[in-house]
């Protein structure tokens, strides 16, 4: 019979200090899949016919320490909803039941009916009655196709993988 004694001292240390480098090495790679993303994301508001710059100035990604741990990072690409309250409309698309014009400033507004100007308008948890009766309504509702900016960006989710792995093995390498 013989015995076989193999020393894993090394490796149990390559692969523990492995292991603190993978650690570390998450966030940057977890950034750089997201700056794919965001970089898609950018490049679909760039194709969206232009109002007013508010979508895409409101681009942006984010570190979300919420939502990471040891080991594994978030982040987010999104549009800021106070700068663009519009972009769930062009994202999703949505049914125009009112008349629209173009004020002097350039932005659009939903045109009021004579009886109720200087009246406080409706809420925005207001029945649709209510509503109806405070903005002329359009002729015939118009569906207004999405303009899907953030979920087309999902298309790029192979090339966010390559260089997150991408990112993670510089890391590796670096460290």
């Amino acid at each position: 019979m013989s015995i076989l004694r193999v020393d894993l001292d090394h490796l149990e240390n390559y692969l523990e200090r492995l292991g603190d480098k993978a650690e570390a090495a998450a966030r940057p790679a977890a950034q750089a899949a997201a700056q794919v993303l965001y970089d898609q994301v950018k490049r679909n508001v760039a194709a969206i016919p232009r109002k007013t710059g508010n979508l895409a100035n409101s681009i942006y990604q984010v570190f979300s320490a919420q939502n990471s741990g040891p080991g594994v990072a978030t982040y987010q690409v999104s549009w800021n909803k106070r700068k663009a309250r519009h972009g769930y409309l062009v994202e999703f698309g949505h049914i125009q039941r009112y008349v629209t014009y173009v004020g002097r400033d350039g932005n659009f507004y939903t045109a009021v009916r004579p009886s109720m100007r200087g009246k406080p308008k409706p809420g925005r948890r207001a029945s649709q009655a209510q509503k109806d009766a405070y903005y002329v309504l359009a002729p015939t509702p118009k569906q207004v196709a999405a303009q899907s900016f953030l979920r087309s960006a999902v298309s790029q989710s192979q090339a966010a993988a390559d260089a997150a792995e991408q990112a993670l093995i510089r890391s590796l390498n670096d460290a």
